[in-house]
C-alpha cells in the first residue's frame, strides 16, 4: 500500500491524484487506520490469516464483494460515484484485497486534507468508526474484496453533514485522536 496526500486537482477520481507528499503509517496509526499485507497464495494461507485478524478483533463474518464495470453495467458509475461521497460508519470496517486496485481516501482531521491509500492484492485496512472517508477503484474498474463484520453484514453510510458532525461514534473517534 502505498498512502499520500490527494492533489486536489480536477479529475477523474479513480486517477491516482499522488501529490508527491508521502503519508507514513504511523500518521495512519494515528487516525485508527489500521493496515497489513497479507500474500495472496494459491494454498490458502492468506485466508487464514484474515481470518485470524478478525477472530482476534471479534469478527464472526465475511462476506466477498466484487465491483466492475462488467458485473454492473450501466448502474456501475452511479455506484462508484455514491461510494467517493464523504462519509462514516458506526463500526468498524475490514476490508482485504483480493483482486484489483482501489483507492481509500481518509480525511486528517487537524488539516482537512485527504490522505490517499493506493490499496492493491494483499492489503487489508481497518477503518475506524467516526472517521470521514470515502472510496474508489482505479481505471482497471474491478475490485474483489473480502468484508469482515462483528455480526450480520451490513454497511451503511452517513454522509458528511451537521447531524453526522454531532454523531456519538464520530465524536467517539475524536476524543480517541485527542482533538479538541
Amino acid at each position: 500500500m502505498h498512502a499520500y496526500f490527494f492533489d486536489n486537482l480536477e479529475g477523474d477520481q479513480r486517477l491516482p491524484h499522488d501529490s508527491g507528499t508521502e503519508v507514513s503509517e504511523e500518521v495512519l496509526r494515528s487516525l485508527g487506520v489500521l493496515h497489513w499485507h497479507i500474500p495472496v497464495d494459491a494454498e490458502g494461507k492468506h485466508e487464514q490469516e484474515v481470518a485470524a485478524l478478525g477472530k482476534g478483533r471479534d469478527y464472526k463474518n465475511h462476506d466477498f464483494f466484487t465491483l466492475t464495470k462488467e458485473g454492473l453495467g450501466d448502474e456501475y458509475e452511479a455506484i462508484i460515484k455514491n461510494l467517493f461521497h464523504e462519509h462514516m460508519h458506526e463500526e468498524e470496517e475490514i476490508r482485504y484485497i483480493l483482486e484489483g486496485v482501489s483507492f481509500f481516501d481518509f480525511r486528517e482531521h487537524s488539516t482537512e486534507r485527504w490522505i490517499r491509500c493506493h490499496a492493491g492484492v494483499g492489503d487489508l485496512l481497518v477503518v475506524p468508526p467516526g472517521i470521514y472517508h470515502r472510496f474508489t477503484l482505479d481505471m482497471g474498474n474491478h475490485l474483489k474484496a473480502i468484508r469482515l463484520f462483528k455480526d450480520e453484514p451490513k454497511w451503511k453510510a452517513h454522509n458528511r453533514g451537521h447531524e453526522t458532525d454531532a454523531n456519538p461514534y464520530r465524536l467517539e473517534y475524536l476524543r480517541g485522536i485527542e482533538v479538541q
